[in-house]
């Protein structure tokens, strides 16, 4: 993505996410993201979009054979999980008492960590 200003996501690595759209859609179990692309709008959620890979033998992987790992969905087709909710929410920022900036649930009004 070609842009003059870098996007801001309301999704960082290590959050718990559903996924709404696509192959993997579950609405009801939450997964965790383990990259953020944030030049490409794609995230690496585990346990989502497995693709196989068909590796030669080389020095590091003496036997090759099938590689199964997780390929990027984009970020649109999954949503933040709200523990209290048990569910997907969108989300807003505001600044709290500190001066820094938090992502409160747009359902429950709670701060997500």
């Amino acid at each position: 993505m070609k842009t003059r200003f870098k996007p801001k996501y309301n999704i960082k690595k290590g959050d718990s996410v559903v996924v709404i759209a696509g192959n993997d859609k579950d609405l009801a179990k939450p997964r965790t993201v383990k990259l953020v692309l944030v030049e490409d709008a794609k995230v690496i959620v585990e346990g989502v979009n497995i693709i196989s890979r068909h590796t030669k033998p080389s020095a590091q992987n003496t036997k090759g054979g099938i590689v199964k790992k997780e390929a990027p969905i984009h970020i649109s087709n999954v949503m933040l999980w709200d523990a209290k909710e048990k569910s997907g929410v969108k989300s807003r920022r505001e600044r709290n008492a500190d001066g820094k900036t938090v992502r409160i649930s747009k359902k429950s009004g709670e701060v997500i960590k």
